[in-house]
């Protein structure tokens, strides 16, 4: 075992209490080996191997090693750019685990039938990549698995990797019988991935009037016991700003704890923390207004991200001017409170999707999609196929199909389930359209390119309509379609390109209690680019979501080990997240700046919202005490300490 929770054997009994007693009675020899429980134990010189299967990404094969990835990026000349700033910030940071908080457990049931063929009903975020991962961890063909996603309790992240389907597949295929399991809390929380923990040093370099000439950064991720890329993404997420001079050295280390997985926005919110902290720090040290200062250095498109590449057409501009004027930023702060911001960002992601629309001949459509429904996305689905088809929405049924009745699609992870698959949906109504007008012509008897498609019916320009001068519905043409054809379907698949990227603000306010720590948020408001919002209450709910997650993380919540590496806080009792009762309303201002590459110009709102919090909630707490609080989270014993600390 690579980590306390590490799984390493399964029974299968017919009650609970059997398959406890069967567990009970395996015998396990340990060979106690050092542990890695930390990022500066990982990196130290000469430190044992966390991991002797790692090997360090991108580079030659070499010896095994802590490092997962090893990323410098370079531009400009940041020492140069340094030495003639009028003012530099420099600060060192550091963040706990924290495990994305979804209230269902992971579970499964797996019916392995005697043709050696596995059927999978699951809570995942992607049936597809379910699929995969069991057939190669059992070296089964892809065809032996058949995965039925379930309705899903929850996810951000954590549910974009499988734990207990190979397991079951396999008791299932030894016993002859299904076999359901489901995770306890005290297993999700010691044996899934969380978010990783973080070191962070950001230095920051700035005019007497306010441009950021200048950043220099070094990153460490803890992703656990296997490798990722979290460093090398949170490299990519310093990018809100214009940065003509660059340099970032980011390391992704394995540690003896669990192996991380995503949560919303995966890195960015570290690195968001660090970043707007220094930033915040400077306009204090210039006396300039927060947003002011980020207005002048906001990134807009055609300037390059961290990773050398142009933005497109982004929002944050837009953003930064709907926060200025807006009824909280404007607003006097109360009496006893203070009032910080921060700004977020998420790139987006594309990849694989894949949609089929079949009409009825009744003129009711049924839209298929490979994408698990984890923020509202079936809603969006049949709003973008009403408006295409130019039919009710409520003549639109989603349905989210299994792995042997719709074409692949990749996980629902990085907002790109409205955006990709979204596009899939489209241009199956785009072929369905062109059918149905070639339809209309033969029940028109006219040319196919004299029909044109308005408002869900066809035109014919020879006669201003159908026979009696009307337009022909997408109902009479699909009535008629066995005559005509037969049945009326499209499939699109797409690798999809030009995610967009999405901007947030965030403003709090908050009071400070300075004899226990204890910090209540009274005020906060997030504002969003989506691009276009399809359903504006779940982009409102995203945008809520995110913040409330963002402030769990900056108050409250951590993974603490004690000093053998077992988690010590495994239960929502003792891991806190917020509850109504921590919380204030929070109130959302969607801002519209539309992707280009996408037909309705959406930019997917999952991700960002949990960005910018920490650094809002730091920000507020340095002007309500003058303490500059660097460690997440940002709990009453470590603000209490901080506040001791002041002034000696």
């Amino acid at each position: 075992a690579y980590y306390h929770g590490h799984a390493i054997a399964a029974v299968a009994a017919n009650t609970k209490a059997e398959a406890q007693a069967a567990a009970a009675a395996i015998n396990v020899e340990y060979e106690l080996l050092p542990a890695i429980l930390s990022i500066d134990e990982s990196m130290a010189d000469g430190a044992p191997l966390a991991n002797e299967t790692n090997h360090t990404k991108f580079v030659p094969p070499g010896e095994p090693s802590n490092f997962s990835t090893i990323t410098n990026l370079d531009r400009g000349d940041v020492d140069e750019a340094m030495g003639a700033a009028d003012v530099v910030i420099e600060r060192e940071f550091d963040c706990a685990h924290v495990h994305q908080g979804y209230i269902e457990p992971h579970a499964c049931v797996v019916d392995t039938g005697p043709d050696g063929k596995a059927s999978v009903w699951c809570s995942s975020q992607g049936h597809f990549g379910v699929r995969s991962m069991t057939a190669d961890v059992l070296g089964w063909d892809r065809s032996r698995v058949k995965v039925t996603p379930a309705e899903i309790g929850g996810g951000f992240g954590g549910k974009t990797t499988v734990y207990l389907e190979p397991i079951a597949a396999r008791l299932s295929e030894k016993t002859g019988r299904p076999v359901k399991i489901v995770m306890s809390r005290d297993e999700v929380m010691r044996a899934t991935g969380p978010a990783p923990e973080a070191k962070l040093k950001i230095k920051i370099g700035a005019t007497n009037d306010g441009e950021l000439t200048a950043i220099d950064g070094w990153m460490a991720y803890g992703v656990g016991a296997f490798g990722d890329m979290a460093g090398l993404i949170g490299a990519m997420s310093i990018a809100s700003y214009k940065l003509p001079n660059l340099r970032m050295e980011t390391y992704t280390v394995l540690t003896n704890t669990p192996k991380s997985a995503a949560y919303r926005a995966p890195s960015a919110p570290h690195a968001a923390f660090a970043v707007e902290s220094v930033v915040d720090e400077i306009a204090l040290k210039l006396g300039m207004d927060p947003i002011e200062l980020r207005l002048k250095n906001a990134a807009v498109e055609g300037d390059l991200t961290a990773m050398g590449m142009p933005h497109p057409r982004v929002g944050l501009v837009e953003c930064l001017e709907a926060m200025k004027v807006s009824d909280h930023y404007t607003s006097d702060v109360p009496e006893g409170a203070a009032r910080g911001m921060a700004v977020g960002f998420w790139f987006n992601i594309g990849e694989e999707s894949s949609a089929t629309v079949n009409l009825n001949e009744d003129g009711t459509a049924i839209v298929l999609t490979g994408s698990p429904d984890i923020g509202g996305s079936r809603a969006s689905m049949a709003l973008m196929a009403a408006e295409r088809l130019g039919i009710d929405v409520y003549s639109i049924t989603p349905v989210v199909a299994d792995t042997e009745a719709v074409g692949f699609t990749d996980v629902t992870e990085g907002s790109r389930a409205t955006f990709a698959t979204g596009k899939a949906v489209v241009q199956a109504c785009d072929d369905l359209i062109e059918q149905l007008k070639d339809r209309a012509a033969s029940i028109m008897s006219v040319d196919a390119d004299q029909i044109t498609w308005v408002d869900g019916a066809a035109i014919s320009a020879a006669h201003g309509g159908s026979e009696g001068g009307e337009p022909l519905t997408l109902a009479a043409i699909t009535a008629q379609a066995k005559r005509t054809g037969g049945p009326l379907t499209a499939t699109a698949s797409l690798n999809a390109a030009g995610a967009g990227p999405s901007f947030a603000v965030h403003c709090a306010d908050l009071s400070v209690d300075e004899e226990t720590g204890v910090v209540s948020v009274l005020r906060y408001t997030a504002v969003q680019d989506a691009g276009t919002a399809i359903h504006p209450s779940y982009v409102e709910g995203q945008l809520q979501g995110g913040s409330v997650q963002g402030i769990g993380w900056a108050l409250n919540e951590e993974y603490i080990y004690n000093a053998d590496g077992v988690m010590d806080n495994a239960s929502f009792l003792d891991y806190r997240i917020p509850v109504a009762s921590d919380l204030p309303l929070i109130e959302t201002i969607i801002v519209e700046v539309p992707n280009p590459a996408h037909p309705y110009g959406v930019r997917g709102v999952g991700e960002t919202g949990i960005v910018p919090p920490m650094a809002t909630i730091a920000n507020a707490i340095n002007a309500a005490t003058g303490v500059r609080m660097t460690s997440l989270p940002m709990s009453p014993p470590k603000l209490l300490a901080a506040l001791n600390k002041r002034g000696k």
